[in-house]
């Protein structure tokens, strides 16, 4: 958990710094500021479909998890929860933001793969350099949405370390496979996310997540036959 413990760290003082940015800055800085975090998010989005669409080897398990998880998380309203939660603790956009670095923090490769790579060879490279990139997103996020962006380091420490408790359970059980559709969907949701906060097109980012547990599911269904 050493490389978790880092990782969140950096988060945490990335939102430090980023919050005092943030009185002095302008709201067309916050504003170019916005623009540039929803560019990097559509570009980390696209390069994860990128990279490891070619790698699948279910094609079309990617539209099945976004349709089965979009409806779930519709029903389930946690959209809707989300923003109702984070309006009590803060007003203005926190919602958006938080969201935003939910997904950018949790769903990328180095989140995912790091507590794997730690938990099955001790090798803390990955969560190290996440942490390192997580810091600096951090800076720009609480710049531009304040400290309230901190909250999502509480979310990605139960994240690695869920991950990191289940990769020493399972082992050999969490395939090169799973973790490649896993990242697909993921890849998929952080583009949503930086459409969103470009003012291109608002998705319901956070009722699309179920959709990350249906590849799981269906893959070790597949595998019973």
């Amino acid at each position: 958990m050493i490389g978790t413990i880092f990782n969140t760290s950096m988060i945490l003082a990335g939102c430090l710094v980023g919050s005092i940015f943030k009185k002095g800055i302008k709201p067309a800085y916050h504003a170019i500021l916005l623009q540039a975090l929803g560019l990097a998010a559509c570009v980390i989005g696209i390069n994860a479909v990128v990279q490891r669409m070619p790698q699948s080897k279910y094609l079309v398990l990617f539209i099945v998890s976004l349709a089965i998880g979009g409806l779930i998380g519709q029903a389930l309203d946690i959209q809707g929860h989300f923003d109702r939660w984070v309006g009590r603790l803060a007003g203005g956009n926190l919602a958006e933001g938080l969201a935003t670095a939910v997904l950018l923090y949790c769903i990328g490769s180095l989140s995912i793969l790091g507590p794997i790579e730690a938990a099955l060879k001790h090798d803390y490279t990955f969560l190290f350099t996440n942490g390192m990139l997580d810091g600096i997103t951090s800076i720009v996020l609480a710049s531009t949405f304040g400290f309230g962006i901190a909250i999502a380091a509480g979310v990605l420490f139960c994240w690695q370390g869920s991950l990191y408790v289940l990769a020493l359970i399972l082992k050999g059980a969490l395939s090169a496979a799973l973790l490649n559709e896993i990242t697909i969907v993921g890849g998929i949701l952080i583009l949503a996310s930086g459409l969103g906060m470009l003012k291109i097109k608002q998705f319901s980012t956070l009722n699309l997540l179920p959709a990350l547990l249906v590849p799981p599911i269906v893959i070790s269904v597949m595998q019973l036959f």
